[in-house]
């Protein structure tokens, strides 16, 4: 059992000033008069604003970082009380819903207003990035802001987000604590005959009593002597002789994610998924060793990529080995051919090598781990190198 400490919940407000000023110095280099966020992730990031209203479409929220002062939430009237409990104090409501005019004039106005220097404002536009109002209605806004160009920020918000600070990585850290300890505790729970589903809802169950928010996501899928499509179920499958599971755990504390695997062979495991499971291990601690800063997510695709090649891998269609990690199960960037991001300290990484070493029968792994001044911290507690057998 981890004796880990609970980090609390929520941040000082300083942690907020200072994620403010850093985007801000980004916007400013970037030629911007401010960035405009509407998905979850950056409003609650840069406001500590959360509400369990993002599971609703009905309602859209507005949050503007402009290049100088305070953010200004745009949002319902339903939210006004829960954005002003956060550091936020210029909060501007509408009566939501109101589909002839759903904020559109209240947050082009506030545009408009904005001290203007280059007459651009930033959005989320671009790759792993989402818009939540309808694009019809950001439309509108565009039409009703005519001084002002319109110029994709997701670039900016994925440096600011890729880099964390001390409490997050604590509440990242957490979480993996939390998740090892159930994985850790999983067998016991386990038996021949169980289906995944069985399996699953042990696990979650389990992390929830031991501390968790909740798991956004928990594939696990089995096969005879491995597995292949990774990334639904559990279904109502049984495990028999032979089977093999792997469970993946998107699992959060305080907003914050881990995302990693584990193996289980049921009755027996046999000699080829043996070496395939062993392979993936070592291509796991290929790439942990060569995250540390100054090298790339290409790089450390590289070094997991050799190992399993050497060992007889026949394909992986998962894409990539592994990405970023924080407020969201999967960030940018990601450990793959062409990415050449340069890892920097603070920066949250999962090392994820698969291979497919027969047809339809997969393998994989995955870690999660912080990068720190002269190379790498686990967060997750490494998997046994043997996979564990349930009888």
């Amino acid at each position: 059992m981890s004796s880990h400490i609970n980090p609390g919940r929520g941040f000082d407000r300083v942690e907020f000033e200072a994620r403010m000023a850093a985007m801000q110095a980004r916007m400013t280099a970037a030629e911007l008069d401010a960035v405009l966020v509407t998905a979850p992730p950056n409003v609650r990031y840069f406001s500590g604003f959360d509400t369990q209203f993002w599971q609703s479409p009905t309602r859209p929220w507005f949050l503007i970082l402009p290049r100088a002062g305070e953010p200004i939430a745009v949002i319902p009237e339903i939210g006004e009380l829960a954005m002003l409990a956060t550091w936020v104090d210029d909060v501007r409501c509408w009566p939501s819903p109101q589909p002839a005019d759903d904020g559109v004039s209240l947050l082009a106005d506030a545009l408009n207003q904005l001290p203007r220097k280059f007459g651009r404002i930033g959005a989320e536009f671009g790759r792993e990035s989402i818009m939540r109002m309808p694009l019809i209605e950001l439309d509108d806004v565009r039409s009703a802001t005519p001084a002002l160009a319109w110029a994709d920020a997701s670039p900016l918000l994925w440096a600011q987000r890729f880099v964390k600070s001390p409490a997050e990585i604590a509440r990242i850290s957490h979480i993996c604590q939390i998740t090892s300890d159930g994985f850790e505790a999983l067998p016991e729970k386990l038996s021949l005959g169980d289906s995944e589903r069985d399996a699953c809802r042990a696990l979650r169950i389990d992390l929830l009593q031991r501390g968790a928010d909740d798991t956004t996501y928990m594939p696990g899928i089995s096969g005879q002597g491995g597995y292949g499509q990774i990334i639904v179920g559990p279904t109502d499958r049984q495990l028999g002789d032979g089977d093999i599971l792997i469970i993946d755990t998107g699992t959060v504390y305080d907003g914050y994610h881990c995302d990693f695997d584990r193996n289980f062979a049921f009755g027996h495991l046999d000699d080829e998924a043996a070496r395939a499971h062993e392979a993936v291990w070592q291509a796991t601690e290929a790439g942990i060793a060569v995250a540390r800063p100054g090298a790339t997510c290409e790089d450390v695709w590289a070094a997991m990529s050799a190992v399993v090649e050497a060992a007889g891998s026949i394909g992986n269609n998962v894409g990539r080995m592994g990405h970023g990690l924080g407020l969201q199960l999967t960030e940018p960037p990601s450990n793959m051919p062409g990415d050449t991001t340069e890892l920097l300290p603070g920066a949250i990484l999962t090392v994820e090598p698969g291979m497919e070493y027969a047809a339809g029968k997969m393998i994989v792994h995955e870690e999660n781990l912080v990068i720190t001044e002269d190379g790498a911290e686990l967060l997750s507690r490494r998997a046994p190198r043997e996979m564990p057998v349930i009888t």
